[in-house]
């Protein structure tokens, strides 16, 4: 099938995943800066499940105000990501030089915090190709809009005009939101040992990205 539009998830798919145990030891510094301990690796979860009420709750037993805590926390965790692409410990993917072949409007719709993803692909060399980056805060209507809710992949449908899309992704909530959202999905496992989960059912699955070029052509 030709699509007008390509979407591409950012985390796992044009960068690689950040390293969940520098997050959680991002929020432990939050914690202690705010003169609290908290179980940093329980609300990095929580986060990125986008359960804001549960971050909240926790704020609210150890006295904190839960809109200062994102607040700080988005601070952190932006810093945090930032720091571990510029100490070599986080890189981008070769195949996404296959990106950069595609004759079609190109998107960024990521869990992630947008000023990470912006600064990312400034840093990587790769935000000319993508004319629509959208992520999510650390705030309750930016966690609201985590996948599977489709709000960031309909709105950067919207941006580019699409009428025919595909959205690449490397997890099963890609393609969930990828149905919500009423367009196709690539589900992305780059390796025999990622998790391609079975309980979805992608309209692709690719092992590299060299392989979008052939599904738009």
């Amino acid at each position: 099938m030709q699509y007008d539009t390509v979407l591409f998830d950012f985390d796992g798919v044009v960068v690689e995943t950040p390293s969940s145990q520098r997050l959680a030891d991002a929020l432990e510094r939050v914690y202690e800066r705010l003169g609290r301990s908290g179980p940093a690796a329980e609300t990095v979860r929580e986060l990125m499940a986008g359960d804001f009420d549960a971050v909240a709750t926790r704020c609210r037993d150890l006295g904190i105000e839960a809109d200062a805590f994102c607040e700080r926390a988005a601070r952190e965790l932006v810093r945090t990501q930032c720091e571990s692409v510029e100490q070599g410990l986080r890189s981008a993917y070769d195949d996404v030089a296959a990106v950069r072949s595609l004759e079609v409007p190109l998107g960024i719709v990521s869990d992630n915090h947008p000023t990470v993803v912006s600064t990312l692909l400034d840093r990587f060399g790769f935000r000319s190709p993508f004319e629509t980056v959208r992520g999510c805060p650390l705030t309750p209507a930016g966690l609201a809009r985590r996948k599977p809710d489709p709000t960031n992949i309909e709105a950067a449908l919207a941006d580019l005009e699409a009428e025919s899309a595909l959205y690449v992704g490397d997890r099963a909530v890609d393609v969930r939101a990828a149905d919500n959202a009423g367009i196709d999905s690539a589900l992305l496992s780059r390796s025999d040992t990622d998790s391609a989960d079975a309980a979805v059912d992608p309209t692709y699955r690719l092992s590299s990205l060299a392989a979008v070029p052939s599904l738009v052509d």
